[in-house]
């Protein structure tokens, strides 16, 4: 039986590599959206289009390098080198402006021009996915289930639950204060260093957690198809109905979060661009931070000691009140009170869902099992959430008098409008459906905490 206490050094490779691996993917989610719409000069449908294309990505990466990861015997090798390669990929995104699209393609044509590099933004983004996800989706989050068991999971999740809260917050400050200040390019080459620097520390630092012993029986691709039989569905029931918790709570958040900082800066007037930032706001921002991380810390040794049924209803309703709350904010100062609720809401189905996940994931077979948590974790909310937030945006933008803006360029776009939190919140209604069957399901198996 392994070990419910979690080392020290254990615990820094969760935090390096959990809390750099979410800033890149902060950054991804947020300002590659904002790059392409406002640097480019993309609409809200090139961002939606970019997220299905790296969702789908971000899948069949998993389903092959986790499967790799399982038949090799070795997690380590796929999370050091491949930090360092992710590093590599973001800083591509450097060298990408219309100017430098229009030179290497020999363009004069201003719509093939801006088409050219709208199509550039979004290959890049697929193959630094592609990366990101074999290093973080893959090998990262199956080392996370080698190493900890269900009596440390609320809390090893209390703390990878606060890591996406937090990066979004020091990337909407650091990062957007670094693109006002220098731009984009040196912004990326930043944050490519940096994840680099991640892998190349974890590759002195991190302790394997398989033995290295390849797997010899079962063919490959059929191993790729595993998760899809109908007698492993049937025999892992519970694991599916908490995957599919999952999946709806990700499309709720899809919805809005691609357009969430576009939301701010065009809709409620957030100026990224001059942030006040003094000794006083960093004072009060890290007291936050450090009150914020202990808060999520207990709310995971709460759910380990209580267990998930006491908390899964309770955090439901209070991601949807705060999203019904958000969707009426009409001043910065209320909006910002609101999506207090809807975080606190966001982290706690956080780790109440992903530690569900992992209790229900057969040891043997993590690696396997990772493609198909992408499928429901990434593909399916981000292939569904976005375009179901841009019909929100296009149906309602019109009816508002600021659902048009006209960038850079002089073209119009739409704007994300309130109409999308409140579309959110409808749509997070039904994460309560599985998890009504998955807990019935668990107590007549007499689960422990559910």
């Amino acid at each position: 039986m392994k070990d419910a206490r979690i080392s020290g050094r254990t615990w820094f490779n969760i935090i390096v590599f959990g809390f750099m691996g979410q800033v890149a993917w902060a950054v991804e989610n947020i300002y590659f959206n904002t790059f392409l719409f406002n640097y480019i000069g993309g609409t809200t449908k090139d961002i939606s289009t970019m997220v299905a294309l790296t969702a789908a990505t971000a899948v069949i990466a998993t389903f092959l390098m986790g499967n790799l990861s399982d038949r090799l015997d070795r997690r380590k090798v796929f999370l050091s080198l491949g930090y360092i390669l992710w590093g590599f990929s973001v800083m591509v995104f450097a060298f990408i402006s219309r100017d430098n699209v229009a030179k290497l393609f020999g363009l004069a044509d201003e719509v093939k021009i801006l088409a050219a590099s709208v199509s550039v933004v979004i290959i890049m983004d697929c193959v630094m996915t592609f990366i990101g996800s074999t290093s973080n989706d893959a090998a990262f989050n199956a080392w996370i289930t080698d190493i900890t068991v269900p009596e440390n999971r609320g809390k090893a999740e209390g703390i990878l639950a606060s890591f996406p809260i937090l990066a979004t917050l020091l990337v909407t400050v650091a990062f957007g204060a670094g693109v006002a200040a220098a731009g984009y390019p040196a912004c990326f080459l930043g944050l490519g260093i940096g994840v680099s620097l991640c892998g190349l520390i974890g590759a002195f630092t991190l302790k394997d957690s398989r033995e290295g012993k390849p797997r010899r029986q079962g063919r490959y691709i059929t191993d790729l198809i595993y998760g899809f039989r109908p007698s492993v569905i049937k025999e892992n029931a519970l694991l599916y109905l908490a995957l599919l918790a999952v999946s709806f709570f990700n499309i709720a958040v899809q919805i809005f979060l691609p357009y969430l900082f576009i939301y701010l800066q065009h809709y409620m007037g957030f100026d990224f661009e001059n942030l006040n930032i003094t000794p006083k706001v960093i004072g009060i921002a890290v007291v936050a931070i450090v009150l914020f991380i202990a808060v999520v810390y207990c709310l995971g040794l709460m759910v380990d000691k209580f267990g998930k049924d006491k908390f899964i209803y309770p955090s439901i309703a209070l991601f949807i009140i705060g999203l019904i709350a958000t969707s009426q904010a009409k001043k910065l100062g209320a909006f910002a009170a609101t999506v207090v609720m809807v975080f606190a809401g966001y982290g706690l189905l956080m780790i109440i869902l992903n530690a569900s996940v992992r209790d229900f994931t057969p040891e043997d077979k993590t690696g396997l099992f990772q493609g198909v948590r992408m499928i429901f974790m990434v593909l399916l909310p981000m292939v569904i959430g976005p375009p179901l937030g841009n019909a929100v945006i296009e149906r309602f933008a019109p009816l508002h008098q600021l659902g048009t803006y006209y960038n850079d360029f002089g073209e119009a776009v739409y704007v994300p409008v309130p109409e999308i939190f409140l579309a959110a919140a409808i749509f997070s209604v039904l994460i309560g459906i599985p998890i009504f069957f998955l807990r019935k399901k668990a107590k007549a198996q007499n689960k422990k905490g559910y």
